[in-house]
């Protein structure tokens, strides 16, 4: 990955070459951004270019993943045959994945690893073959490089033996930490680290890089690049359609209807306990990735309420679903108790809490939200 391959991110890219030219790296990076906006790949055209410089050989190495100086730690599993799991382990599942698409999310991580009802952790095992690592020379460089990617997953016992590291760095040794958002990341972790913040890849970036890609027409591409959000891999799978919503808008479109009906109607409960098992058997990552899908959903339907469509994308259409209907029901009065319910239930389900029980407590508090009214200010 070179720096000319990355979307957007311009003053960031410029920033970073800047720094690597002067030789002003400092020892611990901390990359922040959400999905899509190309903190992994950022980390990896910094590596190219820090390792490497104009080195071919070099560069080869890092484009395969395969360069002894450059060492990745990412979440992984337990499986049958591997109970004390490391980033070494899925090192060749990670090079594919990494080929494939290294703008790719977490989700789309577990769905190439088919972690069913697991999560993705980093594990003390991880910190303590990244302790190894850090004590030899490097083999090619004159420095060796650390990604850390998704850091927020690092448990407890990971993070403070990290942190160790992080308070007495060897000279030969620069790490760059990747998260989505910092606030599971130890404070002492933070003080230490130089913290960049990625900004959504700009509609303009994203459009041209389509029609660039897959030779869409002007309007086809803006499209896209306003339902992506600013996030890359949104982009590239509406642009190769990719229906990987497709399940999540079902899930989502039937949940409503069930909500907005049981006012009306008592055998809805029972609708909500299906619809509520039926999530529950998804596996936790993808019951994550359904509860964001709706925070974003339940977000377009407030801009719509509040006359701002330009900023709402989705189209659930295919399924004979109308965001514009849900709107005036997304409001001021229910919104932040509607996003409280649904982070909640994200943090439950990050933490093993029965899934049947979070979902049926969250459909129930929905269908009290969904039809709370408005209040109404006189001026």
């Amino acid at each position: 990955m070179d720096f000319k391959d990355i979307i957007g991110q311009d003053f960031l890219k410029n920033y970073f070459q800047k720094i690597i030219s002067q030789k002003r790296v400092p020892h611990t990076q901390l990359f922040v951004g959400e999905e899509g906006t190309g903190t992994l790949p950022m980390a990896l055209a910094f590596a190219r270019e820090f390792l490497c410089g104009s080195g071919e050989n070099c560069q080869h190495k890092v484009d395969k993943f395969i360069h002894p100086d450059l060492h990745f730690i990412f979440p992984n599993i337990t499986r049958d045959n591997l109970r004390k799991p490391q980033s070494d382990d899925f090192i060749g599942e990670w090079r594919s994945f990494l080929t494939e698409n290294p703008y790719g999310s977490l989700h789309d991580w577990h769905a190439h690893l088919n972690v069913a009802n697991k999560q993705g952790e980093i594990r003390v095992t991880d910190a303590e073959s990244l302790s190894k690592k850090v004590s030899i020379k490097p083999y090619e460089a004159d420095y060796k490089v650390f990604i850390i990617w998704m850091a927020e997953k690092m448990n407890l016992k990971t993070a403070n033996k990290l942190l160790k590291i992080l308070e007495e760095p060897p000279e030969d040794t620069k790490f760059i930490l990747i998260a989505r958002k910092t606030d599971d990341i130890l404070d002492t972790i933070l003080s230490r680290a130089q913290i960049h913040h990625f900004n959504p890849v700009p509609v303009k970036s994203i459009q041209n890089k389509l029609k660039e890609l897959f030779q869409l027409d002007e309007q086809s591409a803006l499209k896209i690049a306003h339902q992506s959000n600013g996030d890359w891999n949104k982009a590239l799978k509406l642009a190769q359609n990719n229906n990987s919503d497709d399940e999540f808008q079902k899930l989502f479109i039937n949940w409503v209807r069930i909500a907005f009906s049981a006012k009306q109607n008592r055998q809805a409960i029972r609708k909500l306990i299906e619809w509520s098992e039926d999530l529950a058997t998804k596996g936790r990552e993808n019951q994550k990735y359904f509860l964001n899908f709706a925070l974003q959903t339940f977000r377009q339907a407030l801009a719509i309420n509040y006359q701002n469509p330009d900023l709402a994308y989705f189209d659930f259409s295919a399924h004979g679903f109308n965001l514009h209907k849900l709107a005036p029901f997304i409001h001021s009065n229910n919104i932040i108790e509607i996003y409280e319910s649904i982070n909640d239930a994200i943090y439950h389900i990050e933490r093993n809490a029965n899934p049947k029980i979070i979902f049926l407590d969250l459909s129930i508090k929905l269908t009290k939200l969904i039809h709370k009214k408005e209040k109404i200010h006189n001026v």
